[in-house]
């Protein structure tokens, strides 16, 4: 196969990722539109808000900007999407979704009746609703890793690494993690399809190129990752039940575990204890939907 045959199949690869990751946000839109719905009937309010209507067509149009987007390829993708709002619930008009302007009748005069999804029913606007039924609406990890993977991956070690800095902080400056100059650990994410190996050089965690090797790999779901950064399950459970898997050197994983579960949890900045904590107690629930089972207390 010619070189640029090569080439343009790789290109239409990361053209049908980007295309999977818009349809699972869109799936996860519909959800929101039908739940929008529903807390408005419930809480009596009128089906339009003009205010928000305006706020979504200048965010869209800000955003767009930014990217060099034109203004009526913008408008036109609001629009579709407003319009499928509409057919979704049934209405000449959106629920929150921001149509201050007409929807082209081309669009509006499918009447084909929406997919069927299973969205669980919405409880009363007193109940937990982040805790019961936003968890059901979160696509599994596993269908996100197409859209992360247009992520840069420079940009995901820039992240890494501004994280690792701020939790490890303390350790760092007191030489606990030490034992990591020169040496090269894994971290993969099974489910998401991610991976870096990070090593330690004049003080500070930096990631390694892409496909450099690892001595030593910690490898578990995105779920079980952040159980463990967030201390809601120790490390010795999760390897136990096999949902952390250490491969390559053993002695530097179990360093490495061992000096970070001696960590004292106080240092780790408030906030972030906060965001680590909540995300994983999200996650954990989502998990918990997606197989029916009964959500974690």
């Amino acid at each position: 196969m010619r070189p640029e045959h090569v080439a343009l199949a790789r290109v239409r690869a990361l053209i049908d990722r980007a295309d999977d990751a818009l349809l699972l946000l869109f799936a996860a839109r519909r959800g929101l539109v039908r739940a929008a719905a529903r807390l408005k009937r419930e809480a009596g309010l009128p089906a339009r808000d003009p205010a928000r209507e305006a706020h979504v067509h200048a965010r869209a149009q800000a955003l767009g900007a930014r990217l060099a987007l034109s203004p009526d390829s913008v408008r036109g993708l609001v629009e579709l999407l407003i319009a499928d709002g509409c057919r979704l619930q049934g209405l000449g008009s959106d629920l929150d979704q921001g149509a201050s302007m007409p929807v082209s009748r081309t669009i509006l005069a499918s009447r084909a009746p929406p997919p069927a999804f299973d969205f669980v029913p919405l409880p009363s606007p007193h109940a937990r609703l982040p805790s019961t039924v936003l968890p059901r609406w979160l696509p599994p990890p596993a269908r996100l890793a197409p859209a992360l993977q247009l992520f840069p991956y420079r940009l995901q070690c820039r992240l890494l690494e501004a994280v690792m800095q701020r939790v490890l902080a303390g350790p760092l400056a007191e030489g606990a993690l030490d034992f990591l100059r020169g040496r090269r650990l894994g971290i993969e994410v099974s489910d998401l399809q991610l991976r870096w190996v990070v090593s330690l050089h004049d003080g500070r965690l930096h990631t390694c190129a892409r496909g450099e090797e690892a001595e030593a790999t910690v490898r578990g779901s995105a779920t079980d990752l952040l159980l463990l950064a967030s201390r809601l399950e120790d490390a010795d459970t999760l390897f136990f039940q096999r949902r952390l898997v250490l491969t390559g050197d053993t002695e530097l994983g179990l360093t490495t575990r061992n000096t970070l579960d001696r960590l004292p949890w106080e240092r780790v900045p408030l906030g972030l204890r906060i965001a680590l904590n909540r995300l994983a107690r999200f996650a954990r629930a989502a998990r918990a939907a997606h197989r029916g089972e009964a959500p974690p207390a």
